[in-house]
């Protein structure tokens, strides 16, 4: 359904790289008179050029209420939402705070513009979570059969839930929400990317999953047309088709490395030496079980088919070739970095079975 398009358009989460990019495409659209990007940080020097035409405010989700209804907002998208937890802003519980509760307040000073006719909330298909329990293929009617385990996920559950909220008591208010699968193309780094660019790549013994992904800018096309036009309700964001695992890591040029279910966790760390920051257990999850999604209802109510999952992978893998191919010295130093492990974990084995000796249980 097409509206005419909001005046002015409030951007949460401008400091990340989807929030600049939204805000960016928003501004440059002749429809829209001003777009304002609210974050309590300052981009870094990158996304400076493309938050040319944007009004920035830094300030945090509490200061919201005020900002929005000051501005006048008629739309409100808010992106400012984190899959992984960074030890520098508190860990878990600082993911916590600026997921949930940072949602929280966003919605309560949504609800207090009156203006507003739009809200888009960036979700994950994280939230029907990963089980043996799945169904072949979620729709966006389907309950999650298993309380995910990951944290991101459970965040996801809680920001929908609010949203629900927010449409009961601002029925008048378009509020789309968009499930998106992991996001992936040549220029995208995020910790599943740097999983597959590495030359060994951690799988989990006896499973192979079945995976989806959208495009970097399939997703912000329909994060655009959310704005642009009316389109309430909630919305599966994915790429046509899957990959298995093996396919995907095959067509990377990798190695895979099967390992334990129960051994992937402990493996992280070593995982981590190779570039890869954060393997949590909504990833692992996602390896062991995977997940696909319906998109029909995307493609009807947008008139919008994203290009397939094999696509988006295959323009990551054309962009990684040169830098991460499995050569003999990256080879080396992987292989290197796991021996250098398990000599850690037989010393420390070997310790605790000296330590046993010196004292005997009576």
């Amino acid at each position: 359904m097409v509206t005419s398009p909001p005046s002015v358009v409030v951007v949460t989460g401008v400091s990340r790289f989807l929030g600049a990019s939204v805000a960016a495409r928003l501004a440059a659209d002749p429809r829209i008179d001003r777009v304002v990007g609210l974050d309590p940080h300052d981009p870094p020097a990158r996304l400076l050029g493309l938050l040319d035409g944007v009004e920035r405010i830094r300030a945090d989700a509490r200061a919201a209420t005020e900002a929005i209804a000051e501005l006048g907002a008629e739309a409100v998208v808010h992106l400012a939402v984190t899959s992984v937890p960074d030890p520098a802003h508190g860990g878990r519980a600082g993911m916590k705070e600026h997921n949930v509760i940072g949602t929280m307040q966003v919605l309560a000073a949504a609800q207090g513009a009156p203006r507003l006719r739009k809200l888009v909330v960036r979700s994950s298909t994280a939230a029907y979570g990963a089980s043996f329990r799945d169904p072949a293929v979620f729709t966006e009617d389907t309950e999650p059969r298993a309380v995910p385990r990951g944290p991101f996920a459970r965040d996801i559950l809680d920001i929908e839930g609010y949203v629900r909220g927010f449409r009961r008591r601002r029925p008048e208010v378009a509020a789309t929400v968009l499930r998106f699968a992991p996001m992936i193309s040549s220029s995208a780094e995020t910790s599943l990317t740097r999983y597959f660019a590495q030359p060994l790549v951690p799988t989990v013994l006896g499973r192979d999953a079945r995976l989806q992904f959208v495009h970097v800018d399939d997703a912000l096309e329909v994060l655009h047309r959310s704005v642009i036009e009316d389109h309430p309700g909630t919305f599966n964001v994915a790429g046509s088709g899957v990959l298995m695992l093996s396919q995907a890591v095959r067509r990377a040029g990798r190695v895979a490395v099967p390992l334990p279910e129960t051994g992937l966790s402990t493996a992280a760390a070593l995982v981590r030496r190779l570039g890869v920051e954060q393997i949590g257990l909504d990833q692992i999850d996602l390896f062991v079980h995977g997940r696909v999604v319906d998109t029909s209802r995307l493609i009807r109510e947008f008139g919008f088919t994203p290009r397939s999952t094999a696509t988006a992978f295959e323009e990551f893998i054309q962009a990684h070739l040169a830098g991460s191919s499995l050569t003999a010295d990256r080879l080396a130093a992987a292989e290197r970095a796991i021996l250098d492990g398990v000599r850690r974990m037989r010393a420390a084995a070997a310790d605790a079975a000296r330590a046993d000796s010196a004292h005997p249980k009576a």
